[in-house]
């Protein structure tokens, strides 16, 4: 065990039921991380219960709240989003993903339209993993539009943002930015997961090649659609539980569900 001097807050820590949860997780105890790990969890335990009462006043109010999360597959979106809802009605929420279209699907014309159709209802949240911006970053990299459908989208998403703001809609905008250092940490991990190993092989055969092209897309995108009424939120914490607390702490800060 860690030889550290322990403060009264330190050992109330330790002996709470989630500090004993964390001090018992492994054989090989670092108090260092232990501690780290149980400050963590006890904040976002807080940080839940605020979640519920803007759950709560979205649904007395009538209120509609979107929020869309992107980044690399290492910012872990999917995981965050489940975290932050984990302990909402999920009868009043619901998670989209906006996954990339399959060879031989017939096209839109207008490409909104299929987000349109899944906008929150009156008293409802929806998170987006991945949204209409997959078109912005995702796709003309990957050829799945074209250099036109491109640039229309880039004329037109923030008049399409404006249109929900104006409608009433809470739209919250977060992308997630992780070190090298620490993707390739998080890459190492997965692929030491046989649960988990399947989203390394998709992450090496893809990111080397169109990183380059990602990061020139990726700026476009904020210079352009980040705007007074719908900005643009990047989140660069190393650490997963420090993108989580960072995500969750702005969604309760710009939505006023204690007024």
């Amino acid at each position: 065990m860690s030889k550290i001097a322990l403060t009264a807050e330190d050992m109330e820590v330790l002996n709470s039921k989630i500090g004993l949860k964390h001090l018992l997780a492994n054989k090989k105890i670092k108090l260092e991380k232990v501690l780290k790990n149980a400050r963590h969890e006890l904040k976002f335990r807080a940080i839940q219960e605020e979640l519920v009462k803007l759950q709560l006043w979205v649904i007395a109010n009538n209120k509609r709240v979107l929020v869309l999360f992107h980044g690399g597959d290492s910012s872990e979106k999917s995981t965050i989003i489940r975290k932050i809802l984990s302990h909402n009605n999920p009868r009043h929420f619901r998670i989209e993903v906006n996954l990339p279209k399959k060879d031989g699907e017939v096209k839109d014309d207008y490409y909104f339209r299929k987000f349109i159709e899944k906008l929150p209802r009156a008293g409802e949240m929806v998170f987006w993993d991945r949204s209409w911006y997959n078109r912005a970053l995702f796709e003309p990299i990957g050829g799945l539009c074209t250099q036109e459908e491109y640039e229309r989208f880039m004329e037109q998403v923030n008049n399409f943002d404006k249109m929900l703001v104006d409608s009433g809609i809470i739209l919250l905008k977060f992308y997630f930015t992780v070190s090298p250092d620490e993707q390739e940490d998080r890459f190492e991990e997965l692929t030491k997961s046989p649960l988990h190993r399947w989203k390394a092989e998709r992450w090496t055969s893809a990111s080397p090649k169109i990183f380059k092209k990602y990061m020139q897309h990726k700026a476009a995108m904020f210079e352009k659609t980040s705007t007074d009424f719908a900005p643009w939120v990047e989140i660069d914490k190393d650490t997963r539980e420090e993108e989580l607390i960072a995500a969750a702490e702005h969604i309760l800060k710009h939505i006023p569900y204690k007024k």
